[in-house]
């Protein structure tokens, strides 16, 4: 059984911090999370691979993103 989902025909959602201007901006498909985990990709490379994450591990990432846990240049 493969553990990598089929994400050809997926629903994918820019970050509500993408601001339109083409710049760093992720997107992520929510239909997925019922089921565990969290398909993540580069929205300017909509052809490109995509990271999964579990639900778990990627709450955990995005409360350390608000948190400023994570130093920014």
């Amino acid at each position: 059984m493969s553990t990598i989902p089929d994400l050809s025909l997926t629903r994918w959602v820019k970050s509500s911090h993408s601001n339109g201007d083409g710049g760093n901006c992720i997107e992520w498909a929510p239909d997925f999370a019922a089921g565990g985990i969290v398909p993540v990709r580069d929205s300017k490379d909509p052809d490109g691979p995509a990271l999964t994450f579990t639900t778990d591990a990627w709450a955990t990432f995005i409360k350390n993103v608000k948190t400023g846990a994570f130093p920014t240049p």
